[in-house]
C-alpha cells in the first residue's frame, strides 16, 4: 500500500503546538476565561463567594454553548453574539443569587455596582485573550506546525474540490493525503492525493496513515453501506466530517463546520469514547450495588419461590453475546427448566410454554426474573441502559439478514433499552430493534438513560414484562 506520506505531520510533545494537538483548544479557552473572571474580580474587589458564582456560572453557560468546541475556523465576530448574551444571563443569575443571600434586605442596593465592573472587566479580557488565542491557532495552522492527516471518501467532483481547497489553504488545519472510493474517476484526481484503498479498507488506512480527521464526500459507494464502515472508526481517535446532501442549499448553522465554502458536519464523538461514559460507568456500579442491597429480601423470597415450584437450580445462566461480540452469562431467576443446553441457546421465546408455572408466569410478566442481573452489571458484563444482549445463535442469525444489527454491540449491554420501553419485546421486529438499539447509541446522553430507567420504573409497575 502507498504511503500517503512520510513526515509525522504531531509536532514534538514538548511544544506549544504539541499540547494544543494533544489537548485541543477547549482547555486552553477555559483557562483565559478563568484568567478573564479572576481579572475581573481583581478589578472590582467585589465579594469573594459571588464572583466564585459568578466564574462558575459563566464557565458552565459557555460550555453548553459551545463556545469550548474545536472548529475548523474560529472567529471571535461568530462567538460574539454568544459571548454577549451568555455574560448577561450570568450576570443576572449571579445577582439574584447575591439578592437571595442577603436576604431580600429592603435597605440593599438593587444594582450591585462591584458586579456590574466585574462582568464588563471580564467581558472585555475575554474578548481579547479569545482573540489572541484563535489567532495563535490559525498561525500555527499556516504554518504547518498543526496539519492533522486527513482522509476522504469519495473521490468525486466533491472530494477533490475539498482536497484541493485544504491543500491551498492550510489554515483549516487539515493536510489531505488521499481518498478512498470504489470505482473513483480516472481524472480530477491530483497526483498528490492519491486513491489510497476501498472505503471497506477504513480502519487499516487509518491506522496505517496515522489519519486524525475523516471527511465523507460523495463517491461511488451507496450510502447505506457506507453507515457500516464510518461505525468501525467507533474505537479509533479521528474526528469524522460529513458533507450533507443537498449541501448548496444547505443552511450552516453555529454548530456546523465550512471549509472554503463548503458545509461540513462533524459527526459527535462516539458514546463510548467520551468522558461522560466513564460516569456512565460509575452510575451502574453505585445504583447495582444499591439496589442488590435493597431488594435482596425480595430476591431471597423469589429464590425460594422458584425453588418449591421447580427444585434445584435457582439461578438461570446462558451465553449472551456482549460489547465488542464479547461472550459473558447472564443470569436470571429460573421461570422453568429447559430440556437441555440446545433448546436454551436457541428456544426464541417461552412465554406461551405450557411448562410455565404460576411462579415463572408471575417472574416474566413482572420482569423479577430479570434481577440477578444486577450481579453482571456490577462485575461489568453489562449497563443499566443498553441494547439487550442476545444468544449467540441468534446473533449469528439476525446479523446475515439485518446489515446494521451488529452495530448494536458498540457498546456494553443494558438491563434495559431504548427498544424495550417502545414495547419492541418479545415476538417483534428485529429490524426495529435494532434501529432503536443504534439511535441510542449514536444519541446517547446521561439523561436520555434517566428517561429509560423512569419508563422502565412505569412498565414494571404495570407488569408489562417480557
Amino acid at each position: 500500500m502507498v504511503r500517503g506520506g512520510t513526515e509525522d505531520d504531531d509536532p514534538p510533545a514538548g511544544s506549544w503546538t504539541g499540547l494544543l494537538v494533544r489537548a485541543g483548544i477547549k482547555p486552553l479557552l477555559i483557562l483565559l476565561d478563568f484568567v478573564a473572571c479572576l481579572a475581573g474580580t481583581l478589578a472590582s474587589g467585589g465579594p469573594r463567594y459571588v464572583m466564585v458564582l459568578f466564574t462558575v456560572l459563566l464557565l458552565a453557560a459557555y460550555g453548553t454553548g459551545g463556545l469550548y468546541r474545536s472548529r475548523l475556523s474560529p472567529s471571535l465576530l461568530d462567538d460574539l453574539p454568544q459571548l454577549s448574551g451568555r455574560l448577561l444571563v450570568v450576570l443576572a443569575l449571579t445577582m439574584t443569587g447575591q439578592l437571595t443571600a442577603n436576604k431580600l434586605h429592603v435597605n440593599a442596593a438593587l444594582v450591585d455596582w462591584k458586579l456590574l465592573i466585574a462582568a464588563a472587566v471580564t467581558g472585555f479580557v475575554s474578548i481579547c485573550l479569545r482573540t489572541s488565542a484563535y489567532a495563535l491557532v490559525r498561525y500555527a495552522r499556516r504554518t504547518g506546525r498543526i496539519a492533522h492527516r486527513t482522509l476522504i471518501l469519495g473521490a468525486g467532483r466533491v472530494g477533490t474540490y475539498l482536497a484541493e481547497s485544504l491543500s491551498q489553504h492550510p489554515s483549516y488545519g487539515l493536510q489531505p493525503i488521499g481518498f478512498l472510493d470504489v470505482d473513483p474517476p480516472r481524472q480530477g484526481v491530483s497526483a498528490s492525493h492519491r486513491i489510497l484503498g476501498r472505503p471497506e479498507q477504513l480502519v487499516e488506512v487509518l491506522l496505517d496513515h496515522q489519519v486524525r480527521n475523516v471527511i465523507v464526500a460523495f463517491g461511488s459507494m451507496r450510502e447505506s453501506e457506507m453507515v457500516d464502515i464510518i461505525r468501525t472508526c467507533d474505537r479509533l481517535h479521528c474526528e469524522i466530517f460529513v458533507v450533507p446532501r443537498l449541501f448548496e442549499l444547505h443552511h450552516v448553522g453555529g454548530d456546523m463546520d465550512t471549509a472554503w465554502g463548503m458545509p461540513l458536519i462533524r459527526l459527535r464523538r462516539a458514546a463510548y469514547r467520551s468522558r461522560a461514559w466513564q460516569i456512565k460507568r460509575a452510575i451502574d456500579i453505585f445504583f447495582s450495588g444499591l439496589a442488590l442491597l435493597l431488594l435482596s429480601p425480595l430476591m431471597l423470597l423469589v429464590a425460594l419461590a422458584v425453588r418449591l415450584e421447580g427444585g434445584p437450580g435457582i439461578l438461570f445462566r446462558q451465553e449472551r453475546v456482549g460489547v465488542d461480540g464479547q461472550h459473558f452469562s447472564l443470569m436470571k431467576f429460573r421461570s422453568l427448566k429447559p430440556v437441555d443446553d440446545t433448546e436454551s441457546a436457541t428456544n426464541w421465546n417461552i412465554a406461551h410454554d405450557d411448562r410455565l408455572g404460576p411462579v415463572g408466569k408471575f417472574l416474566r410478566r413482572s420482569s423479577i426474573d430479570e434481577l440477578p442481573q444486577l450481579l453482571n452489571i456490577l462485575r461489568g458484563d453489562m449497563s443499566l441502559v443498553g441494547p439487550r444482549p442476545e444468544r449467540p445463535h441468534f446473533v449469528a442469525t439476525f446479523r446475515s439478514q439485518h446489515p446494521h444489527y451488529v452495530a448494536r454491540h458498540r457498546v456494553p449491554c443494558g438491563l434495559t433499552g431504548l427498544a424495550q420501553v417502545n414495547g419492541l419485546r418479545g415476538d417483534t421486529s428485529i429490524a426495529e430493534r435494532a434501529r432503536f438499539d443504534n439511535y441510542y447509541i449514536e444519541n446517547w446522553s446521561l439523561w436520555l438513560d434517566i428517561k429509560i430507567l423512569l419508563r422502565t420504573a412505569m412498565s414494571v409497575v404495570r407488569a408489562e414484562g417480557a
